[in-house]
């Protein structure tokens, strides 16, 4: 990263710089600046309660950080979904400049697991341990955009404000307090807020599905000719087939496949008996699973045989995205060619006697 986008200046900001002395390095690993060491969690000896609030803290400065690098990294546009309501709190997702104009690229959706992970995030564990290459979605970002492929990003589990942590968080980003015991005050304050307790929803945000159904209704649905790629982790799996059982024809003919990673959909229970959308999951879902086989060999289990499944060449849920990204955009790019021949197949050729009235 850039020294005008690096984690440390970020933390600089936000007057948590003692308890923070992190940066990422060049190989995008969080690294301690004075010793070079992986994050501690154990900052505090025999203090597990505010071990845990400080690892809470890191991972909203992560969230932030992580926004700034998918607008100033990978230059996409941050849109905020209910725009006739700018007064209220809303969530929003990012997209790439032309996603919903440039209709001769296809558009790649992502969709997270459920949990503490905003936009451009598989995983905050992996990205405190492993580093940005293995727990953000940046990389899949880069590798989608140097395939020409349009992105939007999403942020399915943005569904409250918490007005008491956004007042602390504001107090601590913009004041430079000058008594380092009036100081860690403000930062035990920060620490001190656990439980949301005046929370507010975000409209039609709720819950990833509302959020997912949101937005495909009023901008995904709209693209004119777009071929749109889903990859889901975990949750992310049940919510797109959410998606798919609430919006059934259109998202049928709209998407041309779905990457799945270790999904948590359940097909008898949100699909049921509905021929047309086994038909449709069997030949156009691929789900990456954990597992001890190379990647991309073939992974059946007992529980799941309702589309192909592969190796996602790891054993550990967290790394399973980055594992398996090279072999999701070969399949993209092999369902994508096989639909292409479908439709030019489909194209009626005019003769000189079809042409006769």
């Amino acid at each position: 990263m850039t020294q005008e986008l690096s984690f440390q200046k970020f933390i600089e900001q936000s007057d948590l710089l003692e308890e923070f002395k992190y940066d990422f390095n060049e190989k995008a690993e969080l690294r301690h600046i004075e010793t070079q060491g992986p994050f501690v969690f154990n900052y505090y000896k025999n203090v597990p309660e505010r071990n845990s609030k400080r690892y809470h803290a890191l991972g909203h400065l992560l969230e932030q950080y992580i926004y700034e690098l998918l607008e100033k990294v990978c230059q996409l546009q941050k849109v905020y979904i209910s725009p006739e309501a700018d007064k209220e709190p809303r969530s929003f997702f990012f997209m790439s400049e032309k996603a919903f104009t440039n209709h001769h690229s296809p558009l790649l959706i992502l969709l997270q697991d459920h949990g503490v992970f905003r936009a451009g995030q598989w995983s905050q564990r992996a990205i405190v341990h492993h580093g940005l290459q293995h727990g953000s979605q940046i990389p899949c970002i880069q590798m989608a955009l140097q395939a020409h492929y349009d992105v939007i990003v999403l942020n399915p589990n943005d569904n409250f404000v918490d007005l008491k942590i956004e007042k602390e968080w504001k107090g601590l980003s913009t004041q430079k307090i000058e008594s380092s015991s009036l100081k860690m005050v403000e930062i035990e304050s920060f620490f001190s807020l656990q439980k949301p307790l005046q929370c507010i929803p975000k409209r039609c945000s709720n819950t990833p599905e509302e959020y997912m159904t949101y937005v495909w209704d009023y901008f995904i649905s709209k693209t004119e000719g777009k071929d749109v790629a889903f990859i889901a982790h975990g949750y992310g799996g049940l919510v797109f087939m959410d998606l798919l059982v609430r919006r059934k024809s259109e998202v049928m003919s709209k998407v041309y496949a779905v990457a799945l990673i270790d999904s948590q959909h359940h097909v008898r229970h949100q699909l049921g008996s509905d021929i047309q959308l086994l038909a449709w999951i069997k030949h156009h879902c691929r789900e990456w699973v954990t597992s001890p086989k190379p990647l991309n060999k073939p992974a059946v289990t007992v529980l799941k045989k309702e589309f192909p499944m592969v190796s996602a060449g790891t054993e550990k849920y967290d790394l399973a995205p980055s594992s398996s990204l090279q072999s999701i955009f070969k399949y993209f790019k092999k369902a994508l060619r096989a639909k292409t021949n479908s439709n030019s197949s489909h194209v009626p050729i005019v003769t000189r006697s079809s042409t006769k009235i």
